[in-house]
């Protein structure tokens, strides 16, 4: 989370505020430490109640307004919002049996996740596997801690989350005021160095200071563009469904052949980012495993396709598109003439997905404090911690880093990243703006309905003085 939260606000930004940044931190911490000392003994001092019944209602609002998200936004508010409803109603009724319910939901949680780390540091072999690794079974060993009963027999698993989460926040923010502290530029974008150069625009200098929109942009609006490639949807027969692989991997259809799409990134000022193996690699399900060690002796010679219509037309239409808006033509520029200068390709950790993924970053860096930097101060940095589409990016981002980029990520990368680059009205104003609406059609249609209706009773009586006369 730390190097997307670097991307969207920028260096200058975070730079001017890291001691502040540190200092919030470092309280995270300490708070975090002693909320967690505090459920040691299952005496809890900590406001458990309250903290659940905001819990409760932040759950309620969460569904309240779900139904006015877009696609995966929609999703995830939903899932957010029955996910704090339940987890507060196991406390307040759940009692002994809410714990232990809730300590268990946690801990395999955390245990898949943790295992799934491992197993793919062990098969991909990228850089820094053994880290991911470390990080897995640190994953792990909070599993076991929330599984066995000792030593408050699941009293405090409440409070334990909590802790944690403010460990690892407070961690996150203390390394990320470390590395922006003495930054010239960002190095979570590649081709920063030649950013460095030239003079960062300010927030309030940009067209999109603070800007809301209702959508994503419209047809004939100037926007970049993701274009995907879903695996299901370029395979050459019926494919074998198989949930979530052929979704996020690669879809096999009945006569063995791998699909695993494409992705593609496009921009009104001429950048098209597509890389493709100059020969086609053979996905063979026998030489499938061996390609996806991110190793240089699976370096093969790859090509950059020209232009969308070329490909499209060459191939067949991407069958998903995300668009946005606030981005940075020049950032992506510098990026584009710096990339294209190595054309290798690697199935693993350099492909379509991953040079999709890393253009991305580079041309919405500083998107959040463009968009609501306007007048300075902590807005933009309070706004981007507050939405939940950081932590779906920031999951997404995680796992692709420890595994692959696929053009499934690369979809859902792209779509949550949309959402933090071209802020949206927050749901309660779209809901009052919808209740207006209905409010509006309903009494237009009342008063259509009074009018038919006098209507009806004007021709009546004309029809019984014509019969009585």
């Amino acid at each position: 989370m730390v190097r997307l939260v670097m991307i969207l606000l920028g260096v200058d930004y975070l730079r001017t505020r890291w001691r502040s940044v540190m200092i919030l931190g470092l309280l995270s911490i300490a708070l975090g430490a002693v909320i967690f000392t505090d459920a040691l003994d299952g005496s809890l001092y900590f406001p458990i109640v309250p903290f659940v019944l905001m819990m409760l209602l932040e759950g309620l609002a969460t569904l309240t307004v779900a139904w006015t998200g877009m696609g995966g936004q929609r999703k995830l508010r939903y899932v957010k919002g029955a996910t704090f409803c339940l987890s507060a109603l196991l406390v307040l009724f759940g009692g002994e049996h809410g714990n232990f319910v809730l300590s268990l939901i946690f801990g395999t949680l955390f245990l898949v996740d943790g295992a799934l780390q491992i197993v793919a540091a062990r098969v991909v072999r990228y850089r820094r596997w053994r880290l991911a690794t470390a990080g897995g079974v640190l994953e792990i060993a909070i599993a076991i801690f929330f599984y066995q009963p000792y030593p408050d027999h699941y009293a405090g698993t409440v409070a334990y989350c909590v802790a944690f989460g403010l460990f690892f926040g407070g961690w996150n923010m203390i390394l990320l005021a470390a590395r922006v502290r003495r930054m010239a530029a960002n190095p979570a974008v590649e081709g920063a160095a030649n950013a460095a150069a030239q003079e960062e625009p300010k927030p309030a200098d940009s067209p999109f200071a603070g800007a809301i929109w209702d959508g994503p942009p419209a047809p004939d609006e100037a926007a970049l563009t993701v274009h995907v490639w879903t695996p299901l949807g370029t395979v050459k027969s019926q494919p074998r469904r198989q949930l979530i692989v052929d979704r996020y991997i690669a879809a096999v259809d009945r006569n063995g052949t791998i699909s695993t799409g494409h992705a593609a990134l496009e921009t009104p000022e001429g950048v098209y980012i597509s890389l493709y193996p100059a020969v086609e690699i053979d996905r063979s399900p026998n030489d499938f495993a061996r390609t996806l060690r991110a190793t240089r002796d699976n370096d093969v010679p790859g090509l950059f396709q020209p232009d969308y219509a070329t490909e499209s037309q060459a191939w067949c239409p991407s069958t998903q598109q995300v668009r946005i808006r606030n981005y940075d033509p020049a950032r992506l520029q510098r990026f584009w003439e710096n990339y294209r200068r190595d054309t290798t390709y690697n199935l693993t950790y350099r492909n379509c997905s991953s040079s999709v993924a890393r253009a991305l970053e580079a041309a919405i860096e500083g998107a959040s404090a463009r968009a609501w930097g306007k007048g300075g101060g902590w807005k933009p940095l309070v706004r981007i911690m507050t939405t939940p589409e950081l932590w779906v990016a920031a999951q997404v981002r995680k796992r692709a880093a420890t595994m692959a980029w696929t053009p499934g990520l690369t979809l859902d990368y792209a779509r949550a990243l949309s959402m933090l680059a071209d802020p949206r009205h927050s749901g309660w104003v779209k809901m009052a703006r919808f209740a207006v609406a209905t409010m509006y059609r309903s009494r237009q249609r009342w008063r259509a309905e009074e009018h038919a209706a006098a209507q009806a009773r004007e021709e009546e009586s004309v029809a019984a003085e014509r019969r009585t006369g």
